[in-house]
């Protein structure tokens, strides 16, 4: 059965995708996609993960931000859509479900270059980030 936060994360296309080009938090990157579009990106397939690689080849950051979050008390990654991690596009070492909460809380961002794969970073991170421009 498909969910709202299924529909939300899965239907997008390209041209549905935004690269911001300002360092921003994650938290202030999620408050501007909101304001301004719809959300930071939710990358629930492999095509979606292969339209969010060609925008970040033009980011200005090693890496970009998506709308991916960690949720120490629970123990999960999950989309700020709503919808928990069906695909899964983490580099080695990255999205454990062991995460050290003691520390600052992580956010999920994805390398610009190389693999461009997903990778854990501290949230006061300033980097470009990636809008979804949903419309119902």
């Amino acid at each position: 059965m498909f969910t709202l936060a299924f529909i939300e994360c899965c239907l997008f296309f390209p041209d549905k995708l935004i690269l911001i080009k300002e360092n921003k938090t994650w938290w202030e990157a999620l408050t501007y996609c909101r304001n301004h579009h719809h959300d930071l990106v939710s990358v629930c397939t492999e095509e979606m993960q292969l339209w969010v690689k060609e925008v970040t080849q033009n980011a200005s950051t090693e890496h970009v931000w998506l709308g991916l979050r960690h949720d120490c008390a629970q123990r999960v990654w999950f989309w700020v859509v709503g919808s928990i991690i069906c695909y899964q596009g983490w580099a080695p070492g990255n999205g454990t479900w062991n995460e050290d909460c003691s520390h600052e809380k992580r956010s999920g961002a994805v390398q610009s270059g190389g693999e461009q794969k997903w990778i854990e970073l501290p949230e006061s991170q300033k980097l470009n980030f990636i809008c979804s421009t949903y419309d119902g």
